[in-house]
């Protein structure tokens, strides 16, 4: 068995995994956020909007609090260079999930979302709902790699999974913003810069399940 996987069994219930967990909880309901943020722009309701891109930008400052906490545990703890980079990267790219769903949020409240077309709309709720089942399966796999590491490595592949139906969200978005009417460029630059940062998000969560498998080959 692994160092680092050692390390979490012997501390199961100390700060710095209980923060880890505190962090992915937090990572996927800024997701969530994202995405009732969206479906509200396309309802018309700003002041819906508003709301949920203002939780999504505090809870993107709290995980980043601790992203550092877990950074300060694991730098005083006695892991080895290499089981502390492995946390560490592990921890940084669950980060890179807020940090990405914090950009859309930006480019969203910058976005007229009624001179958007419908089926960009419409691909717009549909991409973002495959990237909070990327976010949903990212916890799962995560939060299982000591108590069950044959159902994380399910949850990451799950992740994969569902990160190419990003993929493939992503290249129909492209092919319809080339053939619609969109009124003005800079709403086209906008659309397609949402569309990506969305797709970031599920690429970040591949990342993460990725260092997930690194952990795993490690503890065999």
């Amino acid at each position: 068995m692994s160092e680092l996987v050692k390390w979490f069994e012997k501390r199961r219930e100390t700060k710095a995994l209980s923060t880890i967990q505190q962090h992915l909880a937090l990572t996927t309901g800024i997701v969530e956020d994202l995405e009732k943020a969206i479906q509200a722009a396309i309802d018309n309701d700003e002041k819906e909007m508003w709301k949920c891109i203002e939780r999504v930008a505090k809870n993107e400052k709290e995980a980043d609090g601790l992203r550092r906490k877990v950074m300060d545990e694991v730098s005083r703890g006695d892991l080895s260079s290499v089981g502390r980079e492995d946390l560490m990267h592990l921890v940084k790219r669950v980060d890179m999930v807020a940090d990405w769903s914090r950009e859309s949020t930006r480019i969203l409240g910058a976005l007229p979302m009624e001179q958007v077309p419908k089926t960009i709309r419409e691909e717009f709720a549909e991409i973002v709902k495959n990237v909070k089942q990327c976010a949903i399966s990212l916890q799962k796999c995560v939060n299982k790699i000591i108590t069950s590491p044959d159902e994380a490595l399910q949850a990451a592949d799950a992740v994969e999974r569902e990160e190419e139906k990003v993929d493939d969200i992503h290249e129909k978005a492209r092919t319809l913003l080339g053939k619609e009417n969109v009124p003005r460029a800079g709403i086209a630059v906008l659309i397609s810069q949402l569309f990506e940062a969305m797709e970031m998000i599920a690429d970040s969560c591949e990342d993460t399940c990725d260092q997930v498998r690194v952990i795993m080959v490690r503890s065999r």
